[in-house]
């Protein structure tokens, strides 16, 4: 992500370099991969050419490519791929994403294995995601190296369909999509959770990867980049409340697999209506599966209304149409309720820390990065000023409001 961040999802956002499409896996923030934020992204970055890239599908996937364009990316590298269909080919797509991960994330195939499954079982499930193209000799990715002698890398390669859509980020939300997008996050979770097997599931549990919303309590090593402020002050204390009010009950939550990042840029759009005037979406696409891990659903309801209130025009009003959404199909236990508030302000908190303390990394983005925060900011520290149950009021009775058919 960075110049593969995501705007909406307080680190930044991309546009598609292919045409007016929306990009495709480009918008990934800054990676911190296992945990770590990766120091230098020069050293794992896939530095492919259109022309190795193009050599590379031909290869590898058996596919002629008639068009190809980088897309924007940060530790891994993407592109747009066009292939020239032959009469009679089965496989009638003749668009896809080409993704080449970092070297680093490579050394994990089981992760990305399981990542990939996951996105064909989805689609078998009818949800809309991406699905590999095989390689030539049936396999879903396929470890490639560049360079000579010692310095050679090796990249996990996969060919992915491209998914058509908006991005919810291009869109002006309304109560009927974000309660649909609070449906979409617990129906997926409820799937894979109960459903999807696979020998390598055990590589979702992934430790200390920053990400999960249960390792706030790590942005203490981070937290030092904020300076010393009132940010740092509230956040400080957010980490606290967490670890005396959060951490304890984990074991309270129900556990499941979350997506983990169903920002506004990974979920795609498309109007199911002819009139411009009052176009009615429907969910069409499903980005971007790296952020994979073991959590809670509770988790993923709060990554959720973060993602959903970043740009929005009433974003305290977000979180009570998601939640009536996921409450449709799983309902919240008492604990998980309790916990809502801290979780949302957590991926706050999670988001805004990693954006300044990337921007110390890599200073020529930080004017990008600190601009984009500021929204995020507004929201966390309005959210903290109100106060819990300021707060838990207006979700809970907003989606009170649906149980007893309330017009929104």
């Amino acid at each position: 992500m960075g110049q593969d961040q995501k705007r909406r999802h307080v680190l930044a956002s991309v546009s598609d370099s292919f045409g007016s499409a929306p990009t495709q896996f480009a918008a990934r923030r800054y990676t911190m991969s296992s945990g770590n934020i990766h120091g230098s992204q020069t050293l794992i970055k896939p530095t492919f050419s259109e022309k190795e890239a193009t050599e590379l599908v031909e290869r590898v996937f058996g596919l002629k490519v008639s068009v190809i364009r980088s897309l924007p990316s940060y530790t891994d590298q993407n592109f747009h791929v066009h292939v020239s269909r032959s009469e009679g080919t089965a496989d009638c797509a003749d668009k896809y994403v080409l993704k080449i991960t970092n070297c680093e994330d490579s050394q994990n195939p089981e992760l990305i294995e399981v990542q990939t499954q996951i996105m064909i079982f989805l689609n078998v499930e009818g949800f809309p995601s991406a699905t590999p193209h095989l390689t030539k000799d049936g396999k879903i990715m396929s470890l490639e190296s560049l360079g000579t002698g010692s310095v050679t890398k090796k990249y996990m390669v996969r060919l992915l369909t491209y998914l058509p859509g908006m991005m919810v980020a291009t869109i002006s939300t309304n109560p009927h999509i974000l309660y649909e997008i609070g449906k979409l996050a617990a129906r997926l979770d409820k799937t894979l959770t109960e459903k999807f097997h696979h020998p390598s599931i055990k590589s979702l549990h992934r430790g200390k990867f920053i990400w999960n919303l249960a390792n706030v309590p790590l942005l203490e090593q981070y937290i030092h980049a904020l300076g010393q402020n009132s940010y740092r002050e509230v956040v400080e204390q957010l980490i606290q409340q967490f670890k005396d009010k959060i951490v304890p009950k984990l074991r309270n939550f129900r556990a499941c697999i979350n997506h983990g990042d169903l920002n506004d840029h990974n979920i795609l759009l498309d109007s199911n209506t002819a009139s411009p005037e009052n176009p009615q979406y429907r969910v069409s696409g499903i980005l971007d599966f790296s952020d994979m891990s073991y959590g809670y659903y509770v988790f993923e309801l709060a990554i959720t209304i973060m993602y959903m209130m970043i740009e929005s025009k009433d974003p305290l009003s977000v979180g009570g149409h998601i939640l009536a959404g996921f409450e449709s199909i799983v309902p919240l236990i008492t604990e998980e309720r309790d916990a809502l508030f801290l979780l949302v302000s957590g991926r706050f908190s999670q988001s805004l820390v990693i954006a300044s303390y990337t921007s110390l990394l890599y200073p020529e983005n930080k004017e990008y990065l600190m601009i984009t925060a500021k929204t995020g900011w507004k929201h966390l520290l309005r959210m903290f000023d109100m106060g819990q149950e300021a707060v838990e009021k207006i979700w809970f009775e907003t989606a009170k409001a649906y149980m007893n058919n309330e017009p929104m």
